[in-house]
């Protein structure tokens, strides 16, 4: 299968760029950065040039463009990024797919969990509405980009994602940092679910659905066991033997944070129901058993 990856140089892009070339897949690349190999042309995410005969020679496109929401503060500019980031991308590869004389077969788009809103009580599955805080409209404006896709005949599928756990980039390093400082235990009131899943699952789950046809509409990319902040933590600590200490307070994270906060304080559950029944496994279904592996502790449990 040719396979196109917009942004296929970020930290989840890159993975997954590799994943899919050695299961025997050819792999394109848009960036934003200097190409630095003939599979990668350049593109600024937001308007048709060259790169639009990628999409007219390939058999599945997938989207993984996104500024990071690590970056801090969440300012009214700050925040635009994360939309454009999404959105533009989203919509220039929407236009030239429906423009496209031979369109491809599937459409995988990145979004999040936050989609369901980042408070409520139960778990939520992919046929729950969307929240109505930040996160979360931000995550249905970044699926609507591309809905004109699925009108064109395309098969979609969207890929609501998890924190994904990895030593090499996202939200993890971050989270993980009170600990390697010597200062972790649960943040706030510690009940607050943390969805996550771990970056091999996440990876062969995307590839699940772009090799899967009857892969389309949402799908929650969470693990399937779910974990408060307390737990998270813990595991965390545990794994990188090192003292579980006293909660931090709310307040002055709030305070330091703003409104990026949000995204260790609060939380809700999400379950990975139609990706389980399709036929998904994963690998680190909880806690202990991803970071173990991530941190080369295989005793961790």
């Amino acid at each position: 299968m040719k396979v196109l990856i917009a942004g296929g140089k970020g930290f989840l892009g890159s993975a997954l760029r590799r994943c899919l070339e050695e299961s025997g897949h050819e792999v394109r690349v848009l960036t934003r950065h200097e190409p630095a190999s003939p599979q990668e042309m350049r593109w600024d995410g937001r308007s048709p040039g060259s790169w639009t005969q990628y999409v007219e020679e390939t058999d599945a496109v997938v989207h993984v463009t996104g500024h990071g929401l690590d970056h801090w503060p969440w300012n009214r500019r700050q925040k635009q990024r994360f939309l454009d980031s999404r959105v533009n991308p989203g919509k220039a590869l929407a236009a030239a797919i429906v423009a496209a004389k031979r369109k491809p077969a599937a459409f995988v788009q990145v979004s999040g969990v936050h989609y369901y809103g980042a408070k409520g009580e139960g778990v939520a599955d992919e046929g729950w509405p969307a929240g109505d805080d930040f996160l979360a409209q931000l995550t249905v404006q970044w699926e609507e980009a591309t809905r004109p896709v699925e009108q064109a005949g395309v098969r979609r599928a969207i890929a609501r994602s998890a924190v994904v756990l990895s030593n090499r980039g996202g939200l993890f390093p971050l989270m993980a940092l009170p600990v390697r400082l010597w200062a972790g235990g649960p943040l706030g009131g510690g009940k607050q679910p943390v969805p996550w899943i771990h970056i091999q699952d996440e990876i062969e789950a995307l590839r699940f659905l772009l090799e899967s046809e009857r892969a389309s509409g949402a799908f929650n990319l969470v693990a399937p066991e779910p974990t408060s902040n307390a737990e998270f933590m813990r595991a965390v600590a545990k794994a990188l033997r090192r003292p579980y200490w006293f909660p931090m307070p709310a307040l002055p994270l709030r305070m330091a944070l703003g409104e990026m906060s949000t995204l260790v304080l609060d939380g809700r559950y999400s379950a990975p129901k139609r990706l389980t029944e399709l036929g998904f496994r994963f690998r680190y279904p909880n806690i202990g058993a991803a970071l173990g592996n991530l941190f080369g502790r295989s005793g961790v449990s």
